[in-house]
C-alpha cells in the first residue's frame, strides 16, 4: 500500500514530546505514513523572523494533512496565534473536535459522546482589532457616535466581530454533512442572537435556512449560549452535534473537555476544501515542558482522527481501542487523570504511558 506523506509540525513546549509519543503509537498502529518534519514556535522567530515560516506552510500545501503539537501563544503580547495563522493561511474553515467519555479518566459523566463544530475563519478570532489611543480606534469611536449606533468610551481598545453568511452557511452545511455521514440525528447551532441581532442574529437566521435543507434527516434547534453551556454541565447526553460560531466554540470546547476529564484527552481537527491540520486541544504546557510528565492521549487522539480522513480506519480504530484499554485498567495513566480521578497511585511518565499503549496495540 502506498504510504501517505504527513507534514508532522511537532510545535514547542510539551508538544515535543507528545509529538514523539504520537509517532510511535501511530507507527505501532500499523498505519501507512510516511512523517515530512516542518517546524513552527517560538524557537522560529529568531532564525526566521517568524513562528510560522512559510516553508512549513508549504510542506502542509505539498502534502495536504499535517498534525501538529501545540505552540506556545504569549498572552496580551508578542506574535498571533500560530493556530490561527494556520487556518487562515490554509482556509481551515472547520475546527472539529469530539467530546468522548474514556473509561476511568476522571470525567464528571461517563456516556459523554457529542461533535463539536466550531468556525474557524471569522467572529472575534479574525484578528480585525485597533489598539487604545489608535486612530483607527478613535475613528470607530466617531463613527458609531455619528451614527448613533451606540457610545464608546475614549480609552477603548476594539476588536471587530464579522459573521459572513458565506462562512456560516459553509460551518452549518459541513455540521449537517457531518450528522449524516457519522448516523448522527440532531444538531443544535449555538448563539447569542437575543442580543447581537446582526451577528449573531445572522448566524442563526442561516443556520435554519440551511437546516430546511435537511429536514426529515437530522433534526435541528438553537440554543443561546448561555443556555447552552448550562444544559451541558447538567445533561451533556441531550446534545449530539453542535455548531458554534469561532469564540463561543472554543470555549465550549474546552467547557466538554472538562466533563471527561480534562485537555489532556480532547482531540481536534481543523479541516478546510483542500487541506487537514490534526491537532490536540491543549496548549504547550511550558511549566512541564521536557520533564516526561505530559498526557500525550490528545494528541494521539488527533492521529487517529487524522488516519480516518486519510482513509486508515483500521489503524484508527486500534489507536482509539488501545487507549481505551490502558484508560480502562488504570495501571498506568499519566498525572492529570491521576488528579482528574483522585487516585494517589503512582503517576505514569509520558513514555510510560506511551510504551502502554504500543504494547496494548501488539
Amino acid at each position: 500500500m502506498t504510504k501517505h506523506v504527513v507534514t508532522l509540525i511537532p510545535g514547542d513546549g510539551i508538544g515535543i514530546e507528545t509529538s514523539a509519543a504520537m509517532r510511535k503509537v501511530v507507527e505501532a498502529s500499523g498505519a501507512h505514513i510516511e512523517w515530512e518534519i516542518a517546524e513552527a514556535g517560538a524557537h522560529m522567530i529568531e532564525a526566521c523572523g517568524t513562528p510560522l515560516p512559510e516553508a512549513t506552510l508549504e510542506a502542509v500545501r505539498r502534502n495536504k494533512v499535517a498534525i501538529k503539537g501545540p505552540v506556545t501563544t504569549p498572552v496580551g503580547t508578542g506574535f498571533r496565534s500560530v493556530n490561527v495563522a494556520l487556518r487562515k493561511a490554509l482556509d481551515l474553515y472547520v475546527c472539529l473536535r469530539p467530546v468522548l467519555s474514556l473509561p476511568g479518566a476522571g470525567g464528571r459523566y461517563e456516556d459523554v459522546d457529542l461533535i463539536i463544530v466550531r468556525e474557524n475563519s471569522e467572529d472575534l478570532y479574525a484578528g480585525v482589532e485597533f489598539p487604545v489611543g489608535s486612530p483607527e480606534a478613535l475613528r470607530l469611536i466617531e463613527l458609531c457616535e455619528q451614527s448613533g449606533a451606540g457610545s464608546i468610551r475614549q480609552d477603548s481598545g476594539i476588536s471587530i466581530k464579522p459573521i459572513s453568511i458565506t462562512a456560516t452557511r459553509n460551518i452549518v452545511r459541513y455540521a449537517f454533512d457531518y450528522a449524516v455521514k457519522q448516523g448522527r440525528s440532531l444538531v443544535t447551532a449555538a448563539h447569542k442572537a437575543n442580543i447581537m441581532k446582526y451577528s449573531d442574529g445572522l448566524f442563526l437566521q442561516v443556520a435554519r435556512e440551511v437546516a430546511e435543507e435537511y429536514a426529515g434527516k437530522v433534526a435541528f434547534e438553537d440554543r443561546i449560549i448561555d443556555a447552552f453551556c448550562m444544559g451541558l454541565v447538567m445533561e451533556p447526553s441531550q446534545f449530539d452535534v453542535v455548531v458554534f460560531p469561532n469564540l463561543y466554540g472554543d470555549i465550549a470546547s474546552d467547557l466538554g473537555a472538562g466533563l471527561i476529564g480534562g485537555l489532556g484527552i480532547a482531540p481536534g481537527a481543523n479541516i478546510g476544501k483542500d487541506y487537514a491540520v490534526f491537532e490536540a486541544v491543549h496548549g504547550s504546557a511550558p511549566l512541564i515542558a521536557g520533564k516526561d510528565l505530559a498526557n500525550p492521549t490528545a494528541e494521539i487522539l488527533s492521529a487517529a482522527m487524522m488516519l480516518d480522513h486519510l482513509g486508515e480506519p483500521q489503524a484508527a480504530a486500534a489507536i482509539r481501542k488501545a487507549v481505551r484499554t490502558v484508560y480502562a485498567k488504570g495501571e498506568c495513566l499519566t498525572a492529570d487523570i491521576r488528579k482528574a480521578t483522585g487516585s494517589d497511585k503512582p503517576a505514569a511518565r509520558c513514555s510510560e504511558f506511551t510504551d502502554a499503549l504500543v504494547a496494548a496495540l501488539s
